[in-house]
């Protein structure tokens, strides 16, 4: 079962931990082209962000979503 996680170790043990996984062949890296957002997709993003400012409660509740999207 191969599934991919997109992670960013923020300790040295945690980039050991993964250095040694990828030595053991246990993970792979994986060669992703980095890209650019575009100008309208960054505009879309600073609109959602200034509205979540404005009124926090337009987010859902991790609950929420968790209970939403829960597996049957």
């Amino acid at each position: 079962m191969a599934e991919t996680y997109h992670i960013r170790a923020t300790t040295d043990d945690a980039v050991s931990l993964i250095e040694l996984l990828k030595k053991e062949g246990a993970v792979v890296d994986l060669d992703l082209e980095p890209f650019e957002l575009s100008e309208s997709q960054k505009t879309a993003i600073d609109k959602e962000l200034a509205l979540i400012d404005a009124i926090p409660s337009y987010l859902q509740s991790w609950d929420y979503v968790r209970q939403r999207f829960k597996k049957p």
